[in-house]
């Protein structure tokens, strides 16, 4: 059986290998194409073109690229329909992947088309689903208020969990000083402009604890980027690519300065609190907040109804903001317990406990395309 996968940066492509190697328990002999990073190939997906290419968030990054993205989509979806796969599963990025879905939709109606990770439509432009739903058949939600909305777009869903729950955890081990987690993003547009207000923050961090560390694990597509933007920072940073030690400085980790995104999450696992910081083009900053449903982007706050992780987002992101909130979350004060609360929460109603999510996705795929 084909299946045809894509996903558009590095946190689907962990979802999508983890999906990978369910399905593989649940059913084995399957065959993989469609688009991934260097996980989702080492599960088996031939990948039509580096997934780097489509690592592009916010409206203003993406217009100069359109038109090479526009011939991107064409050829991914006319890779699908030449494959014929049992589904096309698209994983996360849905300014590129839905676009792929439609143009198979139209022009083979009857192929299964699955979405891994529910847009949300819960924090804006919310008639997203209704017009997902004209090409999309089944979603696999990570949060659990979701499915009602998929739902009642005209489209099944199922909550299968979200993966941090599952994710081994690094040992924690004995070590001198604090030790401050510096995450600027996956994306060389956020590192970018990320980078030197997390170098800022750390001088004035610094001040206080001259004998902290900084961990900044990173990812392949952004590493070399990340070297040349850390060189000045007045607390040198150890640079982390392999995974068993990124793991390590999660677990040890006294605090962290965090782009918005999925890292909220991993933090919360490790139970390590976190300040949120985004700087993005003013103009999608702009649009972003004209659209916004909810006053909160940090996933933390959201799943556990609290507002215990701060946040400094476009304008507001800036040193003297948000290194005396790290400063604060480095003590042992009710604003740190407070957060370590609300990661408990979070992990609970994220499945923590319960079947691997990956595993419940793959049973809801082959659920669907049985016959």
């Amino acid at each position: 059986m084909k299946l045809t996968l894509i996903a558009g940066e590095p946190s689907g492509d962990r979802l999508g290998a983890a999906l990978m190697a369910a399905l593989k328990t649940l059913q084995p002999n399957l065959q993989f194409h469609g688009i991934g990073g260097p996980l989702m190939q080492a599960q088996g997906l031939t990948s039509l073109f580096p997934m780097e290419e489509l690592s592009i968030m916010g409206i203003a990054e993406i217009l100069p690229k359109y038109r090479h993205l526009k011939r991107r989509i064409a050829q991914t979806a006319a890779a699908t329909l030449a494959e014929n796969p049992a589904a096309l599963i698209t994983i996360d990025s849905p300014d590129f992947c839905l676009r792929v879905a439609k143009i198979v939709k139209q022009a083979n109606p009857a192929l299964k088309t699955i979405h891994y990770v529910a847009p949300s439509v819960w924090a804006w432009r919310p008639g997203r689903a209704t017009r997902m739903a004209q090409h999309i058949d089944h979603v696999l939600a990570l949060l659990p208020f979701e499915p009602p909305l998929m739902q009642a777009a005209g489209m099944t869903c199922d909550f299968v969990g979200h993966p941090v729950v599952s994710e081994p955890l690094g040992t924690k081990s004995p070590h001198d000083g604090p030790l401050i987690l510096a995450l600027p993003g996956s994306r060389r547009g956020e590192v970018t402009r990320l980078a030197p207000i997390i170098g800022e923050t750390l001088g004035l961090i610094h001040a206080h604890h001259p004998n902290g560390r900084v961990a900044l694990p990173t990812v392949r597509g952004v590493a070399d980027l990340v070297r040349d933007l850390t060189q000045s920072w007045p607390m040198q940073p150890q640079i982390i690519e392999n995974l068993d030690d990124k793991r390590a400085a999660f677990a040890n980790a006294t605090c962290a300065i965090a782009a918005s995104g999925t890292v909220s999450l991993e933090l919360a696992a490790n139970a390590c609190p976190m300040v949120i910081a985004y700087k993005m083009h003013p103009i999608t900053h702009w649009l972003m907040r004209r659209a916004a449903l909810i006053d909160t982007v940090t996933l933390v706050n959201l799943v556990s109804e609290t507002r215990a992780v701060p946040e400094f987002l476009g304008p507001e992101c800036r040193a003297e903001n948000i290194a005396p909130t790290l400063l604060a979350l480095m003590d042992q004060g009710p604003k740190r317990a407070a957060q370590i609360g609300a990661m408990d929460i979070t992990m609970q109603r994220l499945g923590r406990g319960g079947d691997p999510p990956a595993l419940r996705a793959a049973r809801s795929v082959l659920a669907q395309i049985s016959p």
